[in-house]
């Protein structure tokens, strides 16, 4: 793992973790409660991605960093709770950085383990997602995937740019960087200006 790499999914948990202890704002939650749904959220994606792709130990329970980073995020929620939540944005804003860093670590990781481009791609979105699904379902929220909004989409394109400049040798960390850019501008274009697919119902 490059150094960059594991300052991604280090920054990318602590992001994750952020983002779940600020989802109970309007929740009658105390300091575990929230604690939890950002450990939950930080988590989440990447332990369901590896027990499918059969990855042991977990990452979190490997390395006690990712750990800390979970703390530290669940740390910062609470100290700067009331600053946090007035920036309407910010929820999104640190949600959408989260996804863009944990797609790609995600399509590494499975790369790593020798799947198939196309798997790879699927469990980078996979990681992506699972973790803000499993923390609106504890919040008793429509999971953000089955909303209206561009956000699993954001996450492929990401995934197949990666693959596309991977398979044209582009420099690792430039990969890392140009990918992840593009599922954050993807996702946060998509929330300014209202972007949706199409309907499944005609």
């Amino acid at each position: 793992m490059s150094n960059l790499q594991y300052i991604f999914e280090l920054l990318g948990t602590l992001l994750f973790a952020i983002s779940g202890a600020l989802a109970v704002r309007d929740h009658d939650a105390d300091l575990f409660g929230a604690t939890f749904t950002g450990f939950v959220t930080a988590i989440g994606g990447g332990t369901l991605r590896d027990i499918m792709l059969g990855s042991y130990p977990l990452t979190w329970i490997s390395d006690i960093r990712f750990l800390y980073a979970i703390m530290l995020g669940a740390l910062v929620s609470y100290l700067f709770f009331k600053s946090l939540v007035r920036l309407s944005r910010t929820f999104l804003f640190f949600d959408a950085l989260g996804i863009s860093l944990f797609t790609i670590l995600g399509v590494e990781k499975a790369l790593s383990l020798g799947v198939r481009p196309e798997i790879a791609a699927i469990m980078g979105m996979f990681s992506a997602v699972m973790g803000g699904v499993i923390r609106d379902t504890l919040i008793n929220e429509t999971p953000v995937l089955f909303r209206k909004e561009i956000y699993a989409t954001a996450c492929l394109s990401g995934a197949v740019l990666y693959l596309v400049l991977n398979r044209f040798e582009v420099d690792r960390d430039v990969n890392l960087i140009v990918s992840s850019a593009l599922i954050f501008v993807v996702r946060m274009v998509a929330l300014r200006f209202k972007l949706t697919l199409p309907n499944f119902k005609r």
